[in-house]
């Protein structure tokens, strides 16, 4: 592996940092567009100067709105992303990392032509959730039962979804539904369907946190009709395509998250150097410790991209950059809240006060890095399939 990058991604970053400084308010509060209808606007302005610059979509084919960039040049891109916080850059959960890319490797010829433009020129009708998780179905996915019976030339859902991020902001939804109820196997008889929100019979119902932002919903679909031109990929092959689907979700999240880290770290060096917490002992050893996690996940991160560069299957990789993500993501809401101290506590989007420390960015990763560590799978079942495909060990539950 080389870590030297070349000519056009070193511009690629300087040109990324010149739009930020031009588009991007400095006390701007990083990825809070699905929370309040304001942030979301803006988001949503920000995607559109994106896709602009062809960055929304910036390793798609040019043909479908993309810049064509290498693997490497969108490294660079969602690592800048991540360490900036550029809102808009998702576009949902997620038209663009998943969605877009899974619908080319697998979605029919009309189902390309009418989303992916949508979805790169970063307009509304482009905005997507992702309708996995149910009541009885998260980790183990496998046991959804939110069912599609087709009849005719469509399909009829029925069914319950939960904690899907973005479902009120969004206009399609990225449907996992049972269509083999007696398949041999319940890995068996599953599709994805592309659903309209708008679709009559389909309820959303926000889910709030314990701090009180909306970030989920639950969805109910009752009778809702699907043209079944909107079937992705195979039917009841939707297991294998779900898989392909969270490859690429669990690889981008690395890299924006790689830039998360280093931009809170930076801060919480920067305000212990202010305070004087700098100059205790134990406070330097653990800044120094979450330091060398930040620069492993850079290296892993990397090797992931470097074998994707070199046309290689990754299976596991992006499994463990996500689990060894959410062990930063752990340190540095312990560190940043013993840093801080009971300023911690005190949240700029819920009080206007003077004592609010870092943008409240540690109070908020402290209540939600758990919630981080569930999307896209657990951290133990990260783990199991680290052990099952790269150890060759038994599955551990």
């Amino acid at each position: 592996m080389d870590f030297q990058f070349g000519e056009k991604e070193r511009k690629l970053r300087e040109e990324i940092r010149q739009f930020v400084k031009e588009n991007l308010p400095l006390d701007q509060v990083p990825y809070l567009e699905e929370h309040y209808d304001e942030e979301w606007a803006f988001a949503m302005s920000m995607a559109k100067k994106l896709s602009e610059k062809k960055w929304l979509t910036i390793n798609w084919p040019e043909e479908y709105g993309g810049m064509g960039a290498s693997d490497w040049e969108q490294a660079v891109y969602l690592e800048e992303v991540g360490y900036w916080g550029i809102p808009g850059y998702g576009m949902g959960v997620s038209g663009i990392r998943w969605v877009g890319p899974s619908i080319m490797l697998y979605g029919s010829e009309e189902l390309k032509k009418k989303h992916l433009p949508l979805i790169s020129s970063g307009e509304a009708d482009g905005v997507w959730c992702t309708g996995y998780s149910e009541p009885d179905a998260g980790s183990d996915f496998a046991n959804l039962s939110t069912r599609a019976e087709k009849k005719g030339d469509e399909y009829i859902v029925n069914g319950q979804k939960v904690w899907i991020s973005a479902a009120h902001r969004s206009r399609w939804c990225w449907l996992a539904v049972r269509t083999d109820p007696d398949a041999p196997r319940k890995h068996d008889g599953i599709s994805l369907l592309a659903v309209d929100m708008k679709s009559e019979g389909v309820t959303i119902r926000p889910i709030k946190s314990f701090f009180g932002l909306h970030i989920f919903n639950e969805v109910f679909f009752d009778n809702v009709r699907v043209p079944e031109t909107n079937l992705v990929g195979i039917e009841d092959d939707g297991w294998r395509q779900v898989m392909l689907s969270l490859a690429f979700e669990r690889g981008n999240q690395a890299l924006v998250a790689l830039g998360e880290s280093k931009r809170l770290f930076d801060e919480m060096v920067q305000y212990a150097k202010e305070t004087g917490a700098i100059k205790r002992p134990a406070i330097r050893q653990k800044l120094a410790d979450v330091a060398i996690e930040i620069e492993t996940l850079k290296v892993l991160a990397y090797e992931t991209v470097w074998k994707m560069s070199k046309g290689k299957k990754v299976r596991w990789e992006p499994p463990r950059d996500k689990a060894f993500r959410d062990m930063i993501n752990d340190q540095l809401s312990k560190i940043g809240t013993e840093i801080i101290g009971a300023y911690t506590q005190v949240d700029p989007l819920l009080v206007d006060s003077k004592w609010s420390k870092i943008q409240g960015r540690v109070e908020r990763l402290y209540y939600r890095w758990t919630g981080y560590a569930s999307a896209g799978g657990t951290t133990d079942n990260q783990r199991n399939i680290i052990g099952r495909s790269a150890l060759q060990l038994p599955k551990a539950y």
